[in-house]
């Protein structure tokens, strides 16, 4: 069975970003696992609750087939978190799909992840990108090699489609 970790903040996630691609990911037959900043509640933007089954330092990327950052403000607080740089490495390592929505990029940036990569972001985040070697990209969804960027909710359901079409999923 193919498992996939999908990581949020604890708080204001966006919840459409979150939502919809493990839907998508859970009806074509893969098990999805939530890690945030710690085990518990974890709270949207929007509104919605999800339950973070692990800490983002407690995950190990040997154990899925893709790892997601989902965005919404609150993933801020990955950017710099060197728990998530490391898991996002060690998943790029393995080749394993990676992927992140609207804000979330940034944190592949930062791990040094994105040199060379043609990615997608929230329209705020292309200098950050472009300044960490990303090759910007205009479209909603951007797919290079097993590198899955996408740019806010409105591309929510192509982004997921996206992942599961890289994991082969039917």
């Amino acid at each position: 069975m193919t498992h996939v970790l999908m990581v949020i903040a604890p708080e204001v996630f966006r919840d459409e970003e979150y939502a919809v691609p493990k839907d998508i990911l859970e009806d074509r037959g893969a098990r999805v696992t939530t890690a945030s900043t710690r085990a518990g509640t974890c709270r949207g933007k929007l509104g919605m609750t999800a339950e973070a089954e692990l800490a983002v330092a407690d995950a190990n990327a040997a154990d899925y087939d893709a790892v997601i950052f989902v965005g919404g403000g609150g993933a801020q607080v990955f950017f710099d978190d060197p728990a998530a740089h490391a898991l996002a490495r060690a998943a790029a390592k393995r080749d394993l799909v990676l992927a992140a929505i609207c804000i979330a990029p940034s944190v592949l940036a930062h791990a040094g992840l994105l040199d060379g990569v043609a990615a997608t972001a929230f329209p705020t985040q292309r200098d950050d990108l472009t300044a960490h070697g990303a090759l910007w990209s205009v479209r909603p969804v951007e797919v290079d090699g097993l590198v899955v960027t996408a740019n806010g909710p409105d591309a929510a359901l192509g982004f997921g489609l996206a992942i599961g079409d890289l994991l082969g999923l039917p």
